[in-house]
C-alpha cells in the first residue's frame, strides 16, 4: 500500500492511525518544505526540503519503522549567525519490541514528526559554514573582540 501525505502545510498533525492499519508494510513517501519547518516554534531548523521515505510494518505483536530522510535543511551558524544550509542523508530503524524505542506509541505514529526528530538528532553539535564563507561583517566584529589565552607581563615585572 502506497500513501501520499501530500498537505505537509496544514497545522493537523498527520498521524498514522496504528490500529487502521492492516498487517503486513505500508509505505509513505513525503516532503517537509519550508512552511513546515516554519510551523515549528523554536525549531532548530528553519527551513528546507527533507525527503522521507517511511516503511511500517504491522504485525500482530507490535510495529516496525524504517526511515529514510535525506535534503537539505536551513540552520544558524554557530559563529557567524547566519542562515546557512546543511545537507542531511540519515535512515533509522525503530522496533515497538525494542525496550529503548519510545518514538510511538502503541496506537499512532506521526511520520513527519518522527522524521523531523531524526534529522534534529543528527544534526552536528556545532554548525559552522565551511571556512571563509562566514558573513564577513561578523567575522570582522568577532576579531575585534577576539581576547587572548596568554597575557603578557608589564615589562616592570620581568
Amino acid at each position: 500500500m502506497q500513501a501520499f501525505l501530500r498537505d505537509m502545510t496544514n497545522k493537523a498533525p498527520h498521524i498514522i492511525d496504528l490500529d487502521q492499519l492492516e498487517l503486513g508494510q505500508h509505505e509513505y513517501d513525503f516532503v517537509l518544505d519550508d512552511a513546515w519547518f516554519k510551523d515549528l516554534e523554536k525549531s532548530e531548523v528553519l527551513g528546507g526540503e527533507a525527503r522521507v521515505h517511511a516503511v511500517l510494518e504491522v504485525r500482530k505483536s507490535g510495529y516496525a519503522l524504517d526511515m529514510q530522510v535525506s535534503g537539505t535543511v536551513q540552520v544558524v551558524c554557530d559563529r557567524c549567525l547566519q542562515p546557512m544550509d546543511y545537507k542531511v542523508s540519515v535512515t533509522d530503524h525503530m522496533d515497538s519490541a525494542d525496550e529503548d524505542s519510545l518514538a510511538m506509541d502503541d496506537r499512532h505514529a506521526d511520520l513527519p514528526w518522527l522524521a523531523y526528530e531524526l534529522i534534529a538528532i543528527n544534526l552536528p553539535l556545532v554548525l559552522r559554514h565551511p571556512e571563509g564563507a562566514c558573513d564577513p561583517e561578523m567575522v570582522a566584529l568577532l576579531q575585534q573582540h577576539l581576547c587572548s589565552s596568554t597575557t603578557e607581563e608589564p615589562e616592570d615585572e620581568r
